[in-house]
């Protein structure tokens, strides 16, 4: 399968509007098994299971979230996004965090995923330590 600009963008644009349902499967469904996702403050997770875990901790901390497309850049296997994701906490707590996310994307699945934003801003926020 190539990956153009168009599938590249869309299956980034999918995973991101998949927060939003709240399945670890949609969220997930999108990725290679030896993906690799990176928090780029802490040290990156490797494997689909690792980034499974990971992301259910996410759903069981945040009771709703959007992340939110501000501008989008896409070539044939490279998608970078700058965005703001909008986290409601289960104690109703409200964690904005501006982030900018870099997608490797090879044979129509995400090989990697790197997120870069302020640790800080959201361990304050959000009470979670990464």
């Amino acid at each position: 399968m190539a990956d153009t600009k168009e599938t590249s963008e869309t299956l980034v644009r999918d995973f991101l509007g998949s927060w939003q349902a709240r399945s670890l499967d949609s969220i997930c469904r999108g990725f290679a098994d030896d993906a690799v996702y990176h928090n780029v403050p802490v040290k990156p997770v490797e494997g689909i299971a690792d980034i499974r875990a990971v992301f259910q901790a996410f759903l069981d901390a945040f009771s709703d979230a959007k992340l939110d497309i501000l501008s989008l850049a896409a070539e044939p296997g490279l998608v970078l996004v700058e965005r703001v994701d909008y986290f409601t906490m289960n104690d109703g707590r409200k964690v904005v965090l501006p982030v900018t996310g870099v997608f490797e994307v090879k044979n129509g699945k995400i090989t990697r995923f790197s997120d870069y934003f302020d640790l800080a801003d959201f361990e304050g926020q959000s009470g979670m330590k990464l």
